[in-house]
């Protein structure tokens, strides 16, 4: 590696290892990129999950807007990407208007801001999949030898970065979620009620996007933390937590406490992990801490008003409250949509962000989706 790649390279490390967003240290190595090579127009990172068979969106990096935002699909549809995985060796369009008659969104909305070329390179490790990296280009024939391997030394650099932090969370919430499941043997909520649940986190942030500027990166770690705001009540009582009937005044006061317990959970795990400072991480504290506050301020546990409450812990709340009143629990039957909808509306205001309740009555089909999706067994 001459003089001069060799610097480039140590600038590209040490800004990869600064506690800033993916995000940032994308753009930042689009900018590198493109001091070499001008044509490069975009990079983007989907990643992949093995539990759903779902590629999305994730990271995008460009002068232009997203093509794909909040997009997602799933992999085995594709047999060019499947191609690679097979493969592991990466994918070089040259004329991608050869492809302008594909039926395919995906193509479709790249073509439709004038990109002409591309190189797709999987992020793996050990055989695990983690998703793929895209390099577009506004021009025909561009990616020649030279550019791409430098490209390829530069994704790797890129896919460590994307796959450590990635690796980091996804540690941390198994064991978040091992914890969780022991006390799913202890109270009524099941797994597949924290699947629906953050589905429709998911599709509340998807929802609210333009207008509250998240981006991928926001989307998907609701998506990641949502399924964990309960973890608190692994330090409740079982005679509170499994009590049939209403609880007393001193039993509910106990009962409140698992949102200050949670946080407390999260923070000791995050320091035994060596992961305080992992980026959007405040995002998980504040949706185990926060999802009980009401906009009012009637809620717990700082009786936080309106914009108060992070948006993150607004929109798991909902998501929370839909899906356990359409579901069916040993001391209740489940409601339908539209009275959930109903109840749901009634609180928006007072409990509930009326952007979150909006934004989850207004894609019915989306919700009748992932509930036949994710149905619960006879059992609940």
């Amino acid at each position: 590696m001459n003089q001069a790649l060799d610097l480039s390279f140590q600038c590209t490390l040490t800004e990869l290892n600064k506690n800033i967003s993916l995000s940032d240290k994308l753009d930042y190595i689009r900018s590198t990129l493109q001091e070499r090579y001008p044509f490069i127009h975009r990079i983007s990172v989907a990643i992949y999950d093995q539990k759903t068979g779902m590629l999305k969106s994730f990271l995008q990096s460009s002068d232009h807007h997203d093509p794909l935002s909040h997009y997602q699909a799933r992999l085995s549809d594709s047999d060019s990407l499947m191609s690679i995985v097979y493969t592991n060796q990466g994918r070089v369009i040259h004329d991608l208007e050869n492809f302008k008659e594909t039926p395919k969104l995906h193509c479709q909305r790249i073509l439709s801001l004038g990109y002409k070329s591309s190189v797709t390179l999987p992020m793996a490790m050990n055989c695990d999949l983690f998703g793929f990296i895209f390099y577009n280009s506004r021009e025909k024939h561009v990616f020649k030898d030279e550019a791409l391997h430098y490209i390829e030394l530069v994704n790797h650099l890129l896919s460590l970065t994307v796959i450590n932090e990635l690796s980091s969370l996804r540690t941390l919430l198994a064991a978040i979620k091992t914890a969780r499941h022991i006390t799913n043997h202890r109270d009524c909520e099941t797994g597949i009620h924290l699947d629906r649940m953050s589905q429709f986190s998911r599709l509340i942030a998807v929802e609210l996007a333009e207008q509250y500027h998240f981006d991928e990166e926001f989307i998907e770690y609701i998506f990641m933390f949502s399924p964990l705001h309960d973890i608190g009540k692994i330090g409740i009582p079982d005679t509170i937590l499994q009590k049939a009937g209403k609880l007393t005044p001193q039993e509910y006061e106990i009962m409140k406490t698992h949102t200050r317990k949670g946080r407390e959970i999260i923070d000791n795990m995050l320091q035994n992990f060596g992961l305080d400072n992992l980026h959007q991480i405040n995002m998980l504290r504040n949706i185990a801490e926060y999802h009980h506050e009401a906009i009012n301020g009637s809620g717990y546990p700082d009786g936080l008003k309106g914009d108060e409450i992070p948006i993150e812990s607004r929109i798991v709340a909902v998501a929370d409250i839909f899906d356990a009143l359409t579901s069916r629990r040993p001391y209740k039957h489940a409601w339908s949509n539209d009275d959930a909808f109903y109840m749901l509306e009634s609180m928006a205001g007072d409990e509930l962000d009326c952007d979150c309740v909006d934004a989850l009555i207004n894609n019915r089909d989306l919700v009748d989706r992932i509930q036949a999706e994710y149905c619960e067994d006879p059992y609940g």
